[in-house]
């Protein structure tokens, strides 16, 4: 079910673009260390239980899927001072491609060391995330990950 919603997530993601006509095309570098940097900073902000990183920096319409279940920016933002305990993560393989002008699609992977809710988190898992650029400012608009075997 997970990899089922992961992939159509990718194939809506693509069929969006060819049906506005675009072709994707790679970021500029500006733009790109812009939208990895936030991501970054979203990791970071996981760890230490920083809603105010969410608030600030989430749409709100924001929609997120991960192996514990759909997110929305209340959500999100309510449930991280309870937070997780994150010992580790690091991220690589980033993958930065625009939509159009105002849409980013970012992929990479993580992996991971923490309890979320008494439970062990994944590992390792593959993750695409959405920005979009809205009053001059990069957002999170959508997120999901899955768990990598």
């Amino acid at each position: 079910m997970k990899k089922s919603l992961f992939t159509l997530l990718v194939a809506l993601g693509a069929a969006t673009t060819t049906a506005f006509g675009q072709a994707a095309k790679a970021p500029d570098a500006k733009t790109e260390a812009q939208i990895i940097a936030l991501e970054k900073a979203g990791w970071e902000a996981w760890k230490n239980n920083d809603a105010t990183w969410f608030q600030r920096n989430l749409t709100d319409d924001y929609v997120g899927a991960t192996a514990s279940g759909l997110w929305d920016k209340a959500k999100v933002v309510s449930a991280t001072p309870k937070g997780c305990a994150v010992k580790s993560f690091a991220l690589a393989n980033f993958n930065v491609v625009m939509l159009d002008a105002n849409v980013a699609l970012l992929t990479y992977t993580a992996t991971q060391d923490g309890v979320c809710e008494g439970k062990a988190i994944p590992g390792k898992v593959r993750a695409m995330v959405n920005y979009v650029k809205r009053g001059g400012k990069w957002l999170e608009a959508s997120y999901m990950e899955k768990p990598m075997e």
